[in-house]
């Protein structure tokens, strides 16, 4: 009986190996691979799974659950879904406008909030008011499906009144954006 000898197929495996090929080329593919690595994030993503995607009531989170769609001065009015701050509808202003002698944020973070009465998904931008001084009525802190801050523009934690005459902060508005697909 013959025994098989792992070392001499291994060592046969790796002489071949080295013989058709080179340091050179090895780097040349590693380089290339780690160019590459950070454009991975930017492809086309399959949307296919959006459309039919679980909006069961227990596929929900706990915010979806518990919204309703009659009192915007409400924390769980539906649109709040990802609100912090003080709501502008009871503070002078409305949902999606600020009171007067405050002037809205030219940026804003978004959310996407279901909509209990028709179970459909939708984009909300929300936007600080600024201004005046902090009006500090009907304060919430929502952070259903909150990104981590490393990606800032879909975070509440950040007060978005740079870019206005001034830094104050007075309310947050809610403003629907269209359907989310």
């Amino acid at each position: 009986m013959k025994r098989f000898d792992i070392d001499g197929l291994g060592e046969k495996l790796l002489r071949k190996f080295a013989g058709n090929s080179s340091r050179r080329s090895f780097l040349t593919k590693l380089g290339a691979t780690i160019v590459a690595a950070p454009a991975f994030p930017l492809l086309p993503v399959s949307r296919a799974n959006a459309a039919t995607k679980d909006r069961s009531p227990e596929a929900k989170t706990a915010f979806a659950r518990n919204a309703q769609t009659k009192d915007d001065t409400k924390c769980d009015y539906w649109r709040y879904c990802a609100i912090d701050g003080s709501l502008c509808s009871c503070c002078g202003g409305g949902m999606s406008s600020c009171p007067p002698g405050a002037e809205p944020s030219p940026v804003s973070w978004v959310g996407t909030c279901i909509n209990p009465d028709d179970g459909k998904a939708y984009l909300i931008a929300y936007r600080d008011c600024c201004g005046k001084s902090a009006c500090g009525q009907c304060g919430c802190d929502n952070t259903d499906r909150e990104t981590q801050l490393y990606m800032p523009q879909l975070n509440n934690n950040v007060i978005w009144c740079f870019g206005t005459k001034s830094m104050e902060y007075h309310c947050s508005t809610a403003v629907l954006i269209g359907k989310a697909s």
